[in-house]
């Protein structure tokens, strides 16, 4: 296996726990960092279990599996450190990952991750159970996003912006279940492991802990496990996610006034309707899902496009943060384009004028 860039889909793991004496089991997702060693959160291997097995590549011509044993488990940075028994032939020569903190200033960064949670749940027709149903599995969730740094500090994790799961079936459970233990990448570098899905957060927010952070609450012989078998530099050799100055911070409209005039909005609303998702249907109906029920549910329609949009920004006025988080989907979906580009200059315009 080649010396890493950045995220490698061969190396996401399926972490597999199955409980003692008939207790149901959970899933966990994880990544590998060294030859035989699997990152993932401690909280999906704590706990009574009678085996944990990790997969890779399922479905695919080069799934394997195998058994492993937990080397590290350290409840006070939710990290885990698993150990894979026997590598079979041909996957062999895993190289750690490079690792990088975030730095505690007003930065967003762009990050990605990968994993297996509980919404990636499908039905194959094409293997069914002794009683003739479907067998079920979990495809893999490839999410983008943006980290807010300042967010969480008391927590002391990173907040990842992602685009909402299009449906909650479950209020009882978290659609994200399962997406814990997945490694969260900046820059080509490992910079944090999913912790948690806080449901007060809405489903487009996920919690991770850092890396910069295990230097300050592992032990010293937990240290030294995941340098010698995870690749994690001395903290003085830890990199920075981004330079001195960081990316530019997209503007905040959360002060602007609910009661704007028309034309204070047009060039927001101009660069918006040249947003390609916003033109079609789909990509409308899933920017709105992703943000307050509110807005969908009291948003005038029009089916001229542009007065569509005007009735959305109108709307988000009057629901504070609603207008932030419609721009930081959109950023999410689109990505770094001209589009996006006019659409972050007509916003700063709109906040250097009125907030």
């Amino acid at each position: 296996m080649s010396a890493p860039g950045g995220l490698e889909a061969a190396r996401v793991a399926e972490v597999l726990v199955e409980g003692p004496g008939g207790d149901p089991g959970r899933r966990g997702s994880g990544y590998r960092v060294g030859d035989r060693s699997v990152l993932t959160a401690a909280h999906v291997v704590m706990g009574p279990v009678k085996s944990v097995r990790v997969r890779f590549d399922a479905d695919l011509p080069g799934e394997w599996s195998a058994d492993v044993r937990v080397v590290l488990l350290a409840e006070s940075a939710d990290v885990a450190l698993l150990e894979i028994t026997t590598v079979p032939p041909g996957a062999e020569g895993a190289e750690p990952p490079r690792y990088a903190a975030v730095p505690e200033s007003d930065v967003v960064l762009p990050v990605s991750v990968m994993g297996f949670p509980r919404f990636k749940l499908r039905e194959s027709r094409m293997r069914l159970i002794d009683d003739g149903a479907p067998s079920q599995y979990r495809d893999s969730c490839h999410a983008s996003g943006t980290v807010s740094v300042l967010s969480n500090r008391r927590e002391g994790t990173l907040e990842l912006a992602v685009l909402a799961p299009r449906a909650d079936p479950e209020p009882g459970r978290s659609p994200w279940e399962g997406m814990s233990g997945a490694v969260v990448w900046s820059g080509g570098a490992v910079v944090g492991v999913i912790s948690a899905h806080h449901r007060s957060d809405g489903l487009g927010r996920l919690a991770a802990r850092r890396v910069e952070h295990w230097y300050d609450v592992l032990s010293r012989a937990d240290l030294a496990r995941l340098h010698q078998d995870a690749g994690l530099p001395e903290r003085g050799g830890l990199a920075s996610a981004v330079g001195p100055m960081g990316p530019p911070v997209p503007a905040s409209l959360a002060a602007l006034p609910s009661d704007l005039p028309l034309r204070a909005l047009m060039g927001l609303v101009d660069a918006l309707v040249e947003i390609p998702s916003l033109r079609e249907p789909n990509g409308l109906g899933l920017v709105l899902d992703s943000i307050g029920a509110e807005i969908a549910a009291n948003r005038p329609r029009d089916t001229r496009l542009r007065m569509d949009i005007y009735g959305i920004v109108r709307t988000c006025l009057r629901y504070s943060g609603t207008l932030d988080q419609l721009l930081e989907t959109v950023r999410l979906l689109e990505g770094q384009s001209a589009e996006v580009a006019d659409v972050d200059r007509a916003a700063a315009q709109l906040a250097d004028q009125y907030c």
